[in-house]
């Protein structure tokens, strides 16, 4: 449910709300909030709520520290895992200056003017994805292990797969916060799971994203366990993968799945660095099901975007190559300016690579450009790349690869 901002003042007042959380999260995607009381919420939603940005990783420094958090209340959403008397709520935020000038590095803020471009050229984005993740033991003190919870395999059932009843929970809490879970099963690593989320649009699937990490490490820890969404938290087993599944509704009624792969095949290197932000990204490529080269084809894992077999309202592109250190609002944001300029640009498809990359001889692969094969090298294609410097800021790019590691 959507609520407009006096339903979200009703509502704390009638479910005894006592905590509201503002949301945002930093460059590199990682989840920040600041609590208050219910009295204030009228101040927030009027003038914003000041925070000392300095504190924050690329946010500002001590000579410019204040920005102000400003909650959406169609984002409203209540904490399940929190008591029910005194109950606690969440609301995303943008982040202004004190002028009320939109600050740059609110990623946030960014994804919701791509969105605007592509509504402005009659074209709509949905999008779905499918987060992986390890569970790992702690130890006696409570920190985090590299122990797999289990050894199951690829959807395993129990007893061998362990990861089944806290799945359950992960999916049950979401549902409690109106996010709706498609599938769940145990993935290939130990220990390792992964959860799919219907579609939806742009904005609100990079909110349910980021809500996903929260709720999965929160249920984790309940459990006792710890939930690990790094790219490659195991050298010999799977990476985790960021599975982003995109589809585009236009209103001139045409077709432009060829033109929205061939966008992304075209600035996916420009862009690999927003997508796989850690050095521990690059690890994961080549292996496993995780892209090495540019490419594409139908339904097969081995390319960097495939087609899955679907008709209808369900026909969408899969791209494989992010993880889940991506900040999920720069990858979409770049997802949708990419399809667009393939689209505007009626840009030429490569023919399909109908066959397994990971067998195919070094003759046949030395056929395919690379994906980066470093942090830094992701870096140079980004600081170099004309795409990038038109729709992310120099500072998000200066914080990235200047380097500043999430």
């Amino acid at each position: 449910m959507k609520y407009s901002i006096e339903e979200v003042i009703q509502y704390v007042k009638e479910e005894d709300v006592k905590f509201i959380r503002l949301a945002f999260c930093d460059v590199f995607g990682k989840q920040k909030n600041i609590s208050i009381m219910p009295q204030e919420l009228f101040r927030a939603f009027e003038y914003g709520i000041a925070i000392d940005a300095s504190a924050i990783t690329g946010f500002g420094d001590e000579a410019h520290s204040d920005l102000f958090l400003h909650p959406e209340a169609d984002t409203l959403m209540p904490l399940p895992w929190r008591p029910e008397h005194g109950r606690v709520v969440r609301m995303f935020c943008s982040i202004s200056y004190p002028d009320g000038k939109i600050f740059e590095c609110d990623t946030r803020s960014i994804l919701k003017k791509a969105i605007q471009e592509g509504e402005n050229s009659g074209y709509r984005f949905f999008f779905g994805a499918e987060q992986e993740f390890y569970l790992f033991h702690l130890d006696d003190k409570g920190n985090p292990t590299h122990e797999p919870y289990d050894n199951a395999a690829y959807m395993d059932i129990a007893p061998e797969d362990r990861g089944e009843n806290i799945r359950r929970e992960i999916c049950l809490t979401l549902e409690q916060m109106g996010i709706q879970p498609e599938s769940s099963h145990h993935e290939e690593g130990p220990g390792q799971n992964e959860i799919d989320f219907r579609y939806s649009d742009p904005l609100a699937a990079a909110d349910h994203a980021m809500t996903f990490q929260t709720v999965v490490k929160t249920i984790a820890r309940l459990n006792g366990l710890c939930a690990d969404f790094s790219p490659k938290p195991l050298a010999d087993c799977p990476g985790n993968g960021f599975h982003i599944n995109v589809s585009v509704k236009c209103s001139h009624n045409t077709d432009n799945m060829s033109y929205m792969i061939a966008g992304i095949l075209d600035k996916i290197a420009d862009m690999t660095v927003f997508l796989n932000s850690t050095e521990n990204s690059y690890h994961r490529f080549g292996h496993h099901k995780a892209p090495k080269y540019i490419s594409w084809s139908s339904e097969n894992r081995s390319q960097l975007v495939r087609v899955p077999a679907a008709i209808g309202e369900y026909r969408r592109i899969e791209l494989r190559s992010p993880d889940p250190s991506a900040n999920t609002y720069l990858a979409f944001a770049l997802m949708i300016y990419a399809i667009l300029d393939g689209i505007h640009n009626k840009l030429e498809l490569p023919a399909p690579a109908d066959f397994n990359l990971y067998n195919a001889d070094a003759n046949t692969l030395a056929a395919f450009k690379q994906l980066p094969g470093s942090f830094e090298s992701a870096c140079a294609a980004a600081a170099n790349s004309n795409f990038i410097k038109k729709y992310i800021p120099d500072a998000i790019v200066d914080i990235y690869c200047n380097k500043f590691e999430p």
